[in-house]
């Protein structure tokens, strides 16, 4: 289980004023689930992520994993980077088996272990393979894999699929979740779309504008498995309700669509 307790995050901007990211979030994330975060641009969502994956420091408040207060990057819990984040003159198979060999795993065993999650992933033929040498999808599934590879009981993944094409996009998606359905990990995802984030998640964590406050928590009440048929599900009555309802919650979060603020509307007024 995970445990956010009044979670502030401040920093200081360019410009040399404080800049507060996040304040006083509070969210329990329950083992095996799979929670999606959702906000506005700079709201803090990657800032939370990373705090939880111990890579930042916060101001106030606790995080405790299992019990355990984060302090640093730990064995249970793994990212997955937008960015992809692989070692460019590595192969596919190094690439995989990088985190066992940081634990001083022997190579045999490690390049087992590897192997097997490269055909978890489909890349099975590929392991020789640099990562310049492969498509955004295909380095993207060498990141899932790596991050399989340590045996998290936590993934961590910070908008993943955001710099791939559509088509890509929603074959990782439907792959992730099959991943899911057989490990049952706890998976905190976060991204900008209103539609991923409902077909993936059994709940939507809705942020605020910064500084980034938890502005309402979603059950996304849609029978699983989801992987069989993920996008036949956004033709469903209850996927429409739920991403009209968080597209609605997000646009009135955006500046010009509150009426006191908007000059057309209050000249109007005048």
């Amino acid at each position: 289980m995970i445990e956010i307790t009044n979670l502030t995050k401040r920093f200081t901007g360019n410009r040399g004023g404080t800049v507060h990211a996040l304040s006083e979030v509070d969210l329990t994330i329950a083992d095996n689930e799979f929670v999606t975060v959702l906000g506005p641009s700079g709201c803090g969502k990657t800032t939370l992520l990373r705090a939880l994956a111990g890579l930042t420091g916060w101001d106030e408040g606790d995080i405790l994993v299992d019990g355990e207060p984060v302090r640093s990057p730990g064995p249970e819990r793994a990212m997955v980077f937008q960015n992809f984040a692989l070692l460019p003159w590595a192969s596919v198979l190094d690439n995989v088996a990088f985190g066992l060999e940081l634990r001083g795993e022997a190579r045999g065993r490690r390049h087992a272990t590897a192997r097997e999650l490269i055909g978890l992933v489909g890349l099975d033929g590929f392991e020789d393979r640099l990562p310049g040498e492969l498509s955004g999808g295909m380095q993207q599934r060498v990141g899932l894999a790596r991050a399989l590879a340590v045996q998290p009981r936590v993934l961590l993944m910070d908008e993943p699929f955001g710099a791939l094409d559509e088509q890509t996009r929603r074959i990782l998606q439907q792959e992730l979740l099959t991943i899911w359905e057989r490990r049952r990990l706890t998976v905190v995802f976060i991204t900008h779309s209103i539609e991923e984030a409902v077909l993936l998640g059994d709940r939507v964590v809705l942020m605020s504008p910064r500084p980034g406050r938890i502005a309402e928590t979603v059950p996304v009440d849609i029978p699983r498995p989801r992987s069989f048929d993920l996008h036949g599900l956004g033709r469903t009555e209850e996927f429409t309700t739920l991403t009209t309802h968080l597209w609605e919650r997000l646009r009135s979060m955006h500046p010009d669509t509150h009426p006191d603020t908007h000059p057309d509307r209050a000249g109007a007024r005048r």
